[in-house]
Order: C-alpha cells, then sequence, then structure tokens
C-alpha cells in the first residue's frame, strides 16, 4: 500500500471530516472510496465510449428498451423521502 500527502483547504476537510464521521469511516477510508467511485465512474465512461465507437451501444439501448415499465417490488423500493431530479438520486429536505 502507498501513502500520499495531499493539502486540503480547512472548509473542505471540516466537512469532510463531518461527512466521514457521519458514515462511521475514518477520513482515510472516505478519501480512498471517494478516489475508488471516480476511477470506477472513468473506467465506465471509457468503457461506454469505446463501446458506441465500436457501433456496440445501440445493442445495449435496444436491450434496456425490451426491460418491462412495472413498479419495483416491496424490497426495490427506494426509502421514503427519496426523489429523482435529472437522473440522480436526492434526499428530500
Amino acid at each position: 500500500m502507498s501513502a500520499i500527502t495531499i493539502r486540503i483547504p480547512e472548509s473542505i476537510y471540516g466537512h469532510l471530516k463531518k461527512v466521514a464521521r457521519t458514515d462511521g469511516m475514518s477520513i482515510n477510508q472516505f478519501v480512498v472510496t471517494a478516489a475508488a467511485e471516480k476511477l470506477a465512474a472513468l473506467d465506465t465512461e471509457d468503457f461506454i465510449r469505446s463501446e458506441a465507437e465500436k457501433g456496440s451501444a445501440p445493442h445495449g439501448l435496444r436491450t434496456l428498451a425490451r426491460v418491462p415499465d412495472v413498479e419495483p417490488d416491496a424490497d426495490d423500493r427506494l426509502p421514503a423521502g427519496y426523489v429523482v431530479r435529472s437522473r440522480r438520486l436526492r434526499r428530500s429536505r
């Protein structure tokens, strides 16, 4: 495992510390998880772009179009208070 030192503005550090504590993890765990999520998103974007360049994307869209538009099972429903806006999931206030 490698170790790095990073400089973080106090305003970001305070927020980071608070959110990490709320999520029950250390700042290190939170930063590692955030970096892994960002890398996964970038890898996914690269994969989708390469599939589109090969002409594979339309097949995926046809597959998604075949998914029935039905209500989710009770175990798959979002908890009360969550709303979907602009394809992003957010907790309502």
